[in-house]
């Protein structure tokens, strides 16, 4: 992946090594909350999954538990200071995928006669505050629709790598499936501004949980889909992409999804906990976005084959 001639973004709030930022006992108030990229499957692995259930967090639940839940933070690692380097490639990377969103996006919304208002990224160790309470590493990446901010500790990239062989280790294809995670939440952003986080929260609030998940579903697929449509757009402006990345991106979404992570955690796969969708559906849709770079190919709402 080439940042060469992506555009910067000044929408990028740093908070590695704040005051918000850092280890102690963090008690996850009840309240409001975000849309995110990962599933509450497997309360083992929520910590390690691409995000939160946003109806979850909406409706003032605990992430993990449904309740009140104090989480213990560690300390930076090695790994972490070391992103925080003197050249801190990661800030700048972020800023260059963030950049070419809000370019990209830009002239989507231009073109359909409407405004896109660019979301800020808080970048974090540990813990920061949110518009939705507080962001932990342990959440994973995610959206506020609160505050309209993107949440990302970049120490979960590492995670990708290491736990999820979400990408292979060290290659440089690796920054595509990073930035595959990035525009996902952005999806979310775009979902936000269009109106449909909010009808989506409306409806889940009348039905059982089989059925909101089927619907949540159907929410983080098109979130895959609209990245893709991100990737497309991009690459004719800019052909930024290289050898290798699609397929690491490919590699990505196949690893977080749904069915292969239950199978992981516990051996058997329960549909109807569905979150986020399976492998292949998540797969599927992205490159749906990909192939297209429409957002009407990403209608996720009005289709019987996900």
């Amino acid at each position: 992946m080439r940042l060469d001639q992506l555009p910067r973004s000044e929408n990028v709030d740093d908070r590695r090594g704040g005051t918000d930022s850092g280890g102690g006992a963090i008690r996850i108030p009840g309240g409001r909350g975000g849309i995110g990229i990962g599933t509450l499957i497997v309360l083992a692995l929520v910590g390690w999954f691409l995000g939160i259930d946003p109806r979850l967090l909406i409706e003032g639940t605990d992430i993990l538990t449904g309740g009140d839940r104090t989480q213990q933070q560690t300390p930076d690692t090695p790994d972490t200071r070391e992103a925080q380097g003197p050249s801190d490639q990661m800030k700048e990377f972020v800023s260059a995928v963030l950049g070419s969103t809000e370019a990209q996006w830009g002239k989507i919304f231009k073109a359909a006669g409407r405004t896109y208002e660019p979301p800020t990224l808080v970048m974090f160790s540990g813990a920061t505050r949110s518009g939705c309470g507080f962001a932990q590493s342990a959440m994973g990446p995610f959206y506020c629709p609160l505050d309209r901010k993107v949440y990302l500790d970049t120490s979960f990239f590492r995670d990708l790598e290491r736990r999820f062989a979400a990408c292979d280790a060290g290659s440089k294809a690796c920054q595509f499936s990073q930035a595959y995670v990035i525009t996902h939440e952005v999806g979310h952003h775009v979902q936000n501004l269009l109106g449909i986080l909010p009808q989506v929260q409306q409806m889940q609030q009348s039905m059982d949980k089989a059925e909101a998940n089927q619907l949540q579903v159907r929410v983080e697929l098109q979130a895959d889909c609209l990245a893709g449509v991100w990737a497309n757009r991009s690459q004719q402006e800019w052909q930024f992409i290289e050898p290798g990345d699609v397929e690491a991106a490919m590699q990505t979404a196949s690893a977080i999804g749904d069915d292969r992570l239950q199978r992981q955690s516990q051996g058997y796969v329960v549909p109807d906990a569905f979150t986020h969708g399976s492998s292949a559906q998540r797969t599927r849709w992205f490159m749906n976005g990909l192939k297209s770079g429409t957002v009407e190919s990403c209608d996720t709402f009005n289709t019987a084959r996900l």
